[in-house]
């Protein structure tokens, strides 16, 4: 992609009005889904700290051509067979939604010698076609791994609609936001419910709202996703 200075600078304002925006205490994820290098850079170029990737593949091909000292984070669902490469490339696994991807995230840090900070995904709207682990077992998973020595349990992270009403994705917050603070008031040994991360773009400032202190924004800052 070839992108212009308009472009660069459209990007730079929209990073500046956001970070303006919000609570000192949020921290703004760029969600650089299908975005071009020359686009994150911009976005870096304003402010912003950590990146934000659905996809292992499209993830490794960021970081070479972005070399500047911000975190990465993994946003999108984890497979299995994807976890060596992740592990290699993320400083945050947000997507954390059952004993075998914990076990095998666990396995591949021992190997490399890294304990990985990690969010457990909740599917707040219990929708059969979204991932994550459904509000009733999230204490029941976390209580399956939180001795595993290589992973840091840091708090929860849901999606909620993407589309439609910002409203409607109040209840998915206000569930998962209950479950982080019974988890906190839980004091589960080598648990820390210290992030929640939720909202996007059409629905974070609901999301902050509810408690959210992680921000996962990505039309807002870039424009609509390239095709």
């Amino acid at each position: 992609m070839i992108m212009d200075e308009d472009d660069s600078n459209r990007i730079k304002e929209n990073v500046y009005r956001i970070k303006s925006s919000l609570p000192g205490e949020v921290l703004l994820v760029a969600a650089a889904k299908k975005k071009a290098p020359e686009e994150v850079k911009a976005a870096i170029g304003a402010g912003i700290k950590i990146i934000g990737h659905n996809y292992v593949q499209e993830a490794e091909r960021m970081r070479q051509a972005v070399d500047e000292p911000v975190q990465w984070h993994m946003i999108g669902h984890l497979q299995r067979n994807k976890v060596k490469t992740a592990v290699r490339l993320f400083d945050m696994i947000e997507t954390i939604d059952s004993v075998r991807l914990a076990e095998e995230v666990n396995d591949r840090c021992g190997s490399a010698g890294k304990t990985m900070p990690v969010l457990i995904e909740i599917n707040s709207g219990k929708e059969s076609n979204k991932t994550g682990v459904l509000p009733d077992d999230v204490e029941k998973l976390i209580l399956q791994i939180n001795n595993l020595s290589n992973l840091k349990i840091l708090g929860l992270m849901t999606m909620g609609p993407r589309f439609g009403n910002p409203e409607n994705a109040r209840p998915y917050f206000k569930v998962t936001r209950s479950i982080f603070d019974h988890l906190k008031r839980a004091k589960i040994p080598n648990v820390e419910m210290r992030y929640l991360s939720m909202g996007m773009s059409n629905s974070y400032r609901i999301a902050i709202e509810e408690g959210a202190n992680i921000v996962r924004l990505g039309t807002v800052l870039f424009g609509e996703r390239n095709k």
